[in-house]
């Protein structure tokens, strides 16, 4: 995968994580399609997703730079 490619995709999986755990963007959703009961497990998944794409954005502009550098 290419270094754009990462730094992309890093960007917009955390963005997405941050919007669902700071906001009641799914706490809603789900209340609306019926699967509040759920809404309990958000936590367990969201936290480890953000710190994923967070580091996997961090290794993206690490691996940009060092190409970057003679």
């Amino acid at each position: 995968m290419s270094d754009s490619a990462l730094v992309k995709t890093g960007i917009v999986g955390t963005v997405i994580a941050a919007l669902c755990c700071f906001t009641p963007v799914l706490v809603i959703g789900f209340g609306l399609v019926g699967l509040s009961a759920y809404v309990g497990y958000l936590d367990a998944v969201l936290l480890p997703a953000l710190g994923f794409f967070i580091l996997l954005t961090i290794y993206a502009v690490w691996r940009r730079q060092s190409r970057l550098q003679p």
